[in-house]
């Protein structure tokens, strides 16, 4: 019998596109200056503006929650390959669904100051079904409700204000369902930007409701960048660079060396 012969081959790495949701009440266009650092980076990447965000006169009424997770699912199945999606704030809700849909086709989820959500997360309660939108309650208002604004300098706080957008009340007020566990296998990146990462770990350990699908998560990295909720304003450059490199961990790790028998 002719021996065999072990080879190696190397796949040549291949960068992931990079894809960025928009937290509640706004568009693409914030993630600008990430968009563009990361361009310069060498990564694909296209900001999404999520059905009903896409300006004040948007037609918003309908807009289900679903229609968000089909829009983000229909994208990525578009590109031919698995993404990096990066999610901020209430958009991890819908990170956390497409995940849920479609695990295969994530290289790795990026949630910027936000997290993932469990089965039956409702991100509105409070929106009734009379509720057609949910109005930008302004920075002074979130401030108050504990949102950290730091970072943010007066032409930052004006661009906010004056391209903030009513969020579709349907696409928040539906539970969240999720039934594919394979959704926790997905790598994983949080990054705290409003509270430290040792404060978000200590609640996960602790078993705070709200961090708990953290729990369920087989591969979770914790990256800090201290600032504000927004860091794609107050520190673009830094949120860029950070989401550049979890990118570049999981493109290297497509492009290890596999070893092969050939007869």
């Amino acid at each position: 019998m002719q021996a065999r012969t072990m080879t190696t081959i190397q796949p040549q790495p291949t960068r992931h596109p990079i894809l960025l949701l928009p937290g509640h009440w706004l568009g693409g266009w914030v993630w600008g200056e990430v968009a563009a650092r990361l361009t310069e980076l060498g990564h694909e990447v296209e900001p999404l503006t999520l059905p009903g965000l896409e300006s004040a006169d948007a037609a918003r009424e309908a807009v289900t929650f679903a229609d968000h997770v089909d829009y983000v699912a229909t994208r990525i199945g578009s590109l031919g390959g698995r993404v990096v999606l990066v999610a901020h704030s209430g958009a991890g809700a819908v990170a956390t669904a497409v995940a849920d849909r479609m695990p295969g086709a994530l290289a790795r989820i990026v949630y910027v100051d936000s997290g993932p959500v469990g089965d039956g997360t409702v991100p509105r309660p409070e929106l009734t079904a009379e509720d057609a939108e949910l109005p930008f309650p302004g920075l002074d208002a979130l401030a108050a409700h504990g949102v950290s604004v730091e970072g943010l300098g007066d032409d930052h706080r004006a661009e906010l204000t004056a391209r903030a957008v009513p969020h579709p009340a349907g696409a928040c007020r539906q539970p969240v369902t999720l039934t594919d566990p394979h959704r926790h296998e997905v790598p994983t990146t949080v990054v705290c930007c409003s509270i430290p990462g040792s404060v978000m770990q200590e609640l996960v350990a602790s078993g705070e409701p709200m961090f708990a699908p953290l729990r369920e998560l087989t591969d979770l990295t914790v990256r800090e960048l201290p600032t504000g909720h927004w860091p794609m304003l107050s520190r673009p450059a830094e949120l860029a660079e950070l989401i550049g490199a979890e990118a570049d961990r999981d493109d290297e790790r497509d492009a290890r060396p596999l070893s092969v028998h050939v007869p």
